[in-house]
């Protein structure tokens, strides 16, 4: 495998981390300058990392039901707030709208409680109905099955225990 370009894609399970693959020349200096590939993508001239990188975290998606009453929680809080800050003003300025738009800004908290209280019982209701993944090294997994092997070596002792049976009225 070749040098590869500072501005190419990194590709997956290759290591680019302390590779030296390119040499630019520095703008308005003439010197040549290495630079160096990282596994975040980015090329740095001198080989020096800057001090923030953002690293992306791998993070599930919220399940579509969820994620709909989430933003339609967090839009009616916003409201809310907006008008309870018209409220407010309408009282400092001594203005008729204070009165309504106090009573709208409370009527307004009982509906954004309700809504995020609607985010909470959405997910409760999706992770019942639908289950959370397992991962294939699940303790609760490897306990069912050490369960389920024990079950059937009872079963199997007993089996020979009691000898041939008789099911469904066949002789053995």
């Amino acid at each position: 495998m070749g040098p590869r370009r500072a501005d190419s894609r990194h590709v997956p399970g290759e290591s680019r981390a302390g590779t030296w693959c390119d040499r630019r020349v520095r703008a308005g200096t003439g010197r040549v300058t290495p630079t160096m590939d990282h596994e975040d993508g980015g090329a740095y001239l001198g080989g020096r990392r800057p001090l923030w990188v953002e690293e992306p975290v791998a993070r599930r998606r919220m399940p579509d039901p969820v994620r709909t009453a989430a933003v339609r929680a967090v839009i009616i809080a916003a409201v809310t707030l907006i008008q309870a800050m018209v409220a407010f003003f309408c009282a400092m300025a001594g203005a008729w709208f204070a009165f309504p738009a106090v009573l709208s800004t409370v009527a307004s908290t009982v509906v954004a409680t309700w809504a995020v209280l609607d985010v909470w019982v959405t997910r409760q209701v999706w992770v019942q109905r639908n289950g959370v993944r397992s991962q294939p090294s699940s303790t609760a997994r490897r306990l069912r099955r050490e369960r389920r092997q024990a079950r059937r070596a009872a079963r199997r002792a007993r089996a020979a225990r009691e000898g041939p049976s008789r099911v469904g009225g066949a002789a053995a």
